[in-house]
């Protein structure tokens, strides 16, 4: 007996609803079976997406090394791990002091970090420093010390445990990067450059070393909306106005901490090379960067003079 038309909508939404259900836990079984036993480096762990992700590669069985500046938070994150945990399946987390912002520290932190089980498996360079001012209002040193954690610290790191994965023949490589790393926004330049100068670098990292079978992955996201924003530095700045603001806008609409987490571990899983996880209107501003460059550059100055014309007002 055939059903009536009123039901074939309802039923193909509960049909639709237990197919995706069923692909999200074999890919969360594949994703755990993936890391297991593998060392997995994180650094600022005790971020939103850090902790997020120090979780999912936990409960996975990965051996993790987590990486922060602050030794209080980072044991405030070990004991969430550790409590409860089974120890036949999950390995306790191992500890390392790493601040990017004092660069005369890395050769100690690589020696440690590769030294707590001798190799690396997979390395998450997840550490950021936001910036949002006039180009005019930021100093020599500022802009050194966004480049030191943005670029010099992960290139370091990476540069310092590539050895490892290049006598191994295998490991991966994961830059969690922004979208400002692939479109520039008005007053955010020396943070857009630092991400611009991460991207071209791993971009060239990943075709130095696909011969060695290293993986090397980015994602470009937008703005990590978390219940506590990420510490950021703000000095008086411009808003944006019309179109220009409606973009800037859409460039921040940002993404979970869980959602960027997840996002990582199937990324790790899949050994996809690249990602931008950002919504439509970012999105088609990158395809106007690369194909209709002047559209794009006329909005965005178009929004900066409005705000200059509505103060003098």
């Amino acid at each position: 007996m055939a059903l009536p038309s009123v039901m074939m909508l309802p039923l193909l939404v509960v049909i639709a609803a237990g197919i995706y259900y069923i692909y999200t836990e074999v890919i969360q079984f594949m994703s755990q079976s993936v890391v297991r036993n593998k060392v997995v480096v994180i650094t600022d762990a005790v971020s939103g997406v850090g902790s997020e992700l120090a979780r999912l590669f936990h409960q996975g069985g990965a051996r993790l090394v987590l990486c922060g500046t602050s030794w209080d938070k980072m044991e405030s994150l070990y004991d969430s791990l550790t409590s409860g945990a089974d120890p036949r399946v999950m390995f306790t987390p191992k500890l390392v002091l790493l601040d990017f912002s004092d660069m005369a520290s890395m050769p100690e932190v690589v020696l440690e970090v590769v030294e707590c089980y001798g190799c690396v498996d997979v390395l998450v360079c997840n550490s950021s420093m936001k910036l949002k001012a006039p180009v005019q209002s930021v100093s020599l040193e500022l802009d050194r010390n966004i480049m030191d954690v943005n670029y010099f610290g992960p290139s370091a790191l990476t540069k310092g445990i590539l050895p490892t994965m290049i006598s191994r023949r295998a490991g991966h490589i994961l830059l969690v990067n922004s979208i400002q790393g692939r479109l520039a926004v008005p007053f955010r330049s020396s943070y857009a450059a630092s991400k611009h100068a991460a991207q071209a670098f791993f971009d060239c990292l990943r075709a130095e070393v696909e011969e060695y079978g290293i993986v090397v992955s980015t994602i470009s996201h937008t703005f990590i909306n978390a219940t506590a924003p990420p510490t950021t530095i703000s000095p008086a700045s411009k808003p944006l106005k019309g179109l220009a603001a409606f973009i800037s806008s859409q460039l921040t609409h940002g993404v979970s901490p869980s959602a960027l987490a997840n996002e990582i571990v199937q990324t790790v899983n899949r050994k996809r090379k690249e990602v931008v996880l950002a919504h439509p209107i970012p999105r088609a501003a990158l395809y106007l960067r690369s194909f209709f460059p002047s559209l794009l550059f006329s909005v965005v100055a178009a929004g900066v003079k409005d705000s200059a014309l509505s103060e003098q007002m």
